[in-house]
């Protein structure tokens, strides 16, 4: 038997290194070449990491959260043959503490003078006693379990840190969550109406670290500037209704963002400054002539921003197509690295949980983002009595070192002239 060593590979052009986001394999399990070990995120998006060896893994090269350079060892695997390791793999023994792998997968073996903790087969899961031993927890000490374990808790409303736990170091599984409602500890662990003085942990890793990150970034770098206007979408409405109806079945469905989309690419062709990206360490506006849509997309992870590349080129249907594409694939964690660089200037939106206003956050370095709000019927004046029109509002933010607020507004005005009269989006020239 030999020690096969599998490094973080190159995941991205110009990545150095990676952070650790997800372990799918432990210290004893038996692996498949192409199983995939790990998750890591990269400045963009996550990237699995899969086994190029088959056999039993002996050691994990790092801790969730942990930063990991490429080239570092990232897993150790026993495998038949040599390996690519000096050595051979032999079975660590208690008594050797330097043989033992100090990872949270397997547990030390008991010292000799204890009773072992199973010598017959497990017992199922619900039973009403601990079939496992417990392992004892230090006073004060936080309850280890998974996520998913602790989010059974809140459900159950169990408190973790009245519940045994028979993994390593007292670690609290769904069997022993099991084990605990089932012997009617759920009446002892309960919360009540008392004061809940617990606090837990979470560690801000993954895609929640890299948009803290670039959410800080934007802040403390762009002075912003926000203006926010009121469009009547009646028009618009009324002629994607239309469009969606001729078209049933046979293109994709419109929503407003392609409609925006077309509004943007037609104002910035007369304001080339907003659809730019400032490099301000370098003191250099980078103008582009395509358009480069960001369309900000919540996703199970957390906020992507996958990018409608050259959206001047696209008719509204191109554009709606790329759209429902692109969001598709950054749900499902299926999106490419280049589609969520090189925008130029990005849409957000709640949808339906959308405000009457919001504050949009600049995508550093861009220099323009605008929102979108909820759309409703309100009464508007009309000069002679108030009309229940259908109304929504833009919020717009911009980066004050590179847009003049004259500037700012020009812009805005020209969004709402189009959104207002659609069939100027049509119009060349």
């Amino acid at each position: 038997m030999g020690v096969f060593a599998i490094h973080l590979p190159d995941v991205g052009e110009g990545i150095a290194e990676a952070e650790l986001i997800e372990w799918h394999v432990k210290p004893g399990d038996l692996v498949r070449e192409d199983d995939i070990l790990a998750a890591v995120m990269t400045d963009k998006a996550a990237v699995e990491v899969p086994s190029s060896a088959e056999g039993k893994v002996l050691e994990l090269g790092g801790d969730i959260g942990e930063s990991i350079p490429v080239g570092a060892v990232l897993v150790r695997i026993e495998v038949d043959g040599e390996g690519n390791e000096t050595g051979t793999a032999e079975p660590a023994k208690a008594e050797d503490p330097a043989q033992v792998v100090h990872k949270e997968a397997e547990p030390v073996a008991p010292p000799a003078t204890e009773t072992p903790q199973r010598e017959t087969p497990a017992e199922p899961a619900r039973r009403p006693d601990f079939a496992a031993k417990p392992v004892a927890r230090a006073s004060g000490t936080k309850p280890l379990a998974a996520p998913s374990v602790r989010a059974r808790a809140r459900e159950e409303g169990v408190d973790l840190r009245q519940v045994p736990g028979t993994g390593p170091a007292g670690r609290i599984s769904h069997a022993d969550l099991d084990n605990w409602i089932a012997s009617g500890g759920i009446q002892q662990g309960a919360v009540t109406r008392g004061q809940n003085t617990g606090v837990e942990e979470i560690r801000v890793i993954g895609m929640r670290r890299k948009i803290a990150e670039k959410m800080a970034l934007s802040k403390r770098n762009i002075p912003h500037i926000t203006i926010v206007e009121e469009v009547e979408m009646s028009a618009l409405e009324d002629l994607r209704a239309a469009l969606n109806a001729k078209h049933k079945g046979e293109r994709t469905k419109l929503t407003l963002l392609p409609f925006l989309m077309r509004a943007i690419v037609e104002a910035v062709r007369e304001q080339p400054d907003l659809n730019a990206r400032y490099d301000d360490e370098a003191g250099v506006i980078y103008r582009h002539g395509g358009v480069h849509i960001g369309i900000a997309t919540q996703t199970p992870s957390g906020l992507n921003v996958p990018v409608v590349h050259h959206a001047e080129a696209g008719n509204l249907w191109d554009n709606a197509s790329e759209v429902s594409r692109l969001a598709e694939a950054a749900r499902d964690g299926t999106i490419k690295r280049d589609e969520l660089g090189g925008g130029t200037i990005t849409i957000t939106s709640l949808g339906p949980l959308g405000a009457i206003a919001t504050t949009p956050i600049i995508n550093y370095p861009e220099v323009a983002i605008v929102g979108v709000n909820k759309m409703q019927i309100r009464p508007v004046w009309d000069g002679q009595q108030f009309q229940p029109k259908k109304m929504m509002n833009i919020s717009c933010s911009f980066d004050h070192r590179v847009i003049d607020g004259w500037d700012a507004a020009v812009f805005v005005q020209k969004l709402k002239t189009l959104l207002e009269t659609p069939a100027m989006l049509f119009v060349e020239g």
